[in-house]
């Protein structure tokens, strides 16, 4: 029986007794090179200790001729040191030296600070812009603020307690600053330019709204480019040529809607008018101003809102998408969440116009100075139609100018309520960023 071979005998074997030479596997290999590896790192650390202990030792005793600054035996056993023993070593100098350290910043600063900076962020370009911006800011302040007391200083004798003012500033109705005694208040204005304007919301945000979606989302680029165009157009329109429309077709054209109204709804209170016995009778009323100012402001709240539902991120629509949304399921859960607080915003300016809006108004309204809450019934009042009506005959009375004056203070102050109120719903809303 032939006897098995050793091993070295068959490394050595060169395949004459028909067996094939043996050769190292893959994983032998790995394994040599990994301990060789080891082993040249450890005696690179080896070498740096020893260095760090002669320095140590030439600076700590220069005459300690008796410190063992041997080098480790090359031929003892050496220990392949782990990861944390590596990255230990690096952390205290590697072979690309010590990290160099790094210049302390504060808890709460988020960013460089201003002297880290080097180049433009100090130059005088920089500093001149910032003053600039600064400026036009505080300039803007300086203006509302100038306003604001010009419109206090010059309302005044209408509106400072004792005057000659018989009326209750607040709750009366009649406007005869020029009788004698004087009696006005803006009891009759103030109502007649919130429900104006609510009246011109309730029709126009809904309709500018679907507007903006069907260009943004729905209709082909051709088409959207110019239905944006036309609608952008509207803008440009003068509120003469809206009031003109609206007193010469909108209201001969509306009798007979009005008529209807008052026939079915009537009972709503709202839409009712007890004294009308045929369609001639109805006309301009509070209802066909608000449809007016509906119309001035569709393309203010149109175009905010366009460009907010543009801003939505490809990523959100396309997830909606993927998840089976349908067009509609994808603009209410993506677009229009999205669009929250510029579609206020929108409103709000929208509003703005609607409050402010003085020729149309005045010519489409009949004024009667009276308070009624039958929409239909012709007659009706604003704070800016009442300025531009009554500014020709107000010279001829001492309170004349300043009743005027003193109902543009109040417009002043319900803007700033207005805007104000719109900026803290916006602040609660962190969808949109402008």
């Amino acid at each position: 029986m032939t006897s098995a071979s050793a091993p070295g005998d068959r490394d050595n074997n060169d395949g004459g007794d028909g067996t094939a030479p043996h050769r190292p596997d893959t994983g032998d290999q790995l394994h040599k090179a990994a301990s060789e590896h080891a082993t040249d790192a450890t005696d690179a650390m080896a070498s740096r200790l020893a260095a760090n202990a002669r320095s140590d030792g030439a600076h700590s005793a220069p005459d300690a001729g008796a410190a063992d600054t041997r080098t480790p035996d090359s031929t003892a056993p050496r220990a392949v040191p782990d990861d944390e023993e590596i990255f230990a070593e690096a952390a205290a100098g590697g072979p690309m030296g010590p990290v160099p350290p790094q210049p302390k910043r504060s808890s709460g600063a988020s960013g460089p600070s201003e002297s880290e900076i080097s180049g433009s962020a100090v130059r005088l370009g920089d500093r001149i812009f910032k003053g600039l911006a600064a400026g036009a800011g505080g300039l803007l302040l300086v203006v509302m603020a100038a306003i604001a007391v010009f419109l206090i200083w010059k309302a005044w004798p209408a509106i400072k307690p004792g005057g000659e003012n018989v009326g209750n500033l607040f709750t009366t109705q009649a406007w005869r600053p020029q009788s004698d005694p004087p009696m006005f208040g803006i009891a009759a204005l103030l109502f007649g330019t919130v429900v104006s304007s609510v009246i011109a919301m309730l029709v126009g945000v809904p309709i500018a709204i679907g507007i903006a979606l069907f260009i943004s989302h729905y209709a082909p680029r051709r088409v959207a480019t110019v239905l944006g165009a036309i609608v952008d157009l509207l803008a440009a329109v003068p509120s003469l040529v809206f009031g003109m429309w609206g007193l010469y077709f909108l209201v001969p054209k509306t009798q007979g809607f009005q008529s209807w109204l008052n026939q079915y709804f009537g009972w709503t209170y709202l839409f009712g008018y007890p004294d009308a016995t045929q369609a001639s009778d109805f006309g301009q009323s509070l209802l066909i101003a608000g449809i007016v100012l509906a119309v001035m402001i569709l393309p203010v709240v149109s175009a905010v809102c366009r460009e907010v539902f543009l801003q939505t991120p490809r990523e959100t629509i396309d997830a909606a998408w993927a998840l089976g949304a349908t067009k509609w399921e994808t603009i209410r859960t993506a677009v229009l969440p999205f669009g929250r607080a510029g579609m206020i915003s929108a409103a709000m300016l929208g509003l703005g116009r609607a409050l402010g809006e003085t020729i149309a108004v005045a010519l489409v309204l009949s004024s009667g100075f009276a308070i009624s809450w039958h929409l239909l019934e012709p007659g009706g009042d604003t704070f800016a139609s009442t300025i531009a009506l009554k500014f020709g005959e107000a010279s001829s009375s001492p309170l004349g100018i300043p009743a005027l004056i003193a109902a543009g203070l109040f417009l002043f102050v319900i803007t700033l309520i207005v805007n104000s109120i719109a900026r803290a719903v916006i602040a609660k809303k962190k969808d949109f960023v402008a």
